[in-house]
């Protein structure tokens, strides 16, 4: 039998009812996804031959292990204009020494695109 489909937090896709919610049972980590998911869904993806859509779901696999505030402010320096190209260098070396090379690598890929496009904070 196929291992069930699990939350961020644990849970059963069929614990999180209005009933457990309504009782206080549940918490918003109840409701995030987890990485084993992300990773099996990128899995297919690629199964599926979209390659593309492989590397963003296993982007957001490795994402998962950030606080929200923390994928809201990475997310917020990429925003044209918010951060210099060495900032967003210095951003990806910090994701690296955290094992999230995959968003690291995304990040210079950014940074040499907004260099290239003038779109990055002038310093």
């Amino acid at each position: 039998m196929d291992e069930p489909i699990r939350t961020g937090s644990g849970r059963t896709l069929d614990e999180l009812t209005i009933d457990a919610l309504r009782a206080g049972r549940l918490a918003a980590e109840d409701f995030r996804i987890s990485r084993a998911q992300l990773d099996a869904q990128a899995d297919a993806a690629e199964a599926g031959g979209y390659r593309q859509l492989a590397e963003n779901l296993r982007r957001a696999a490795e994402l998962t292990g950030l606080p929200n505030d923390r994928v809201f402010e990475i997310y917020a320096m990429l925003r044209p204009g918010r951060a210099s190209v060495a900032e967003l260098h210095d951003l990806a070396a910090d994701l690296r020494r955290q094992n999230l090379s995959r968003v690291a690598a995304f990040i210079v890929e950014a940074a040499e695109a907004y260099a290239k496009r003038g779109i990055a904070k002038r310093v």
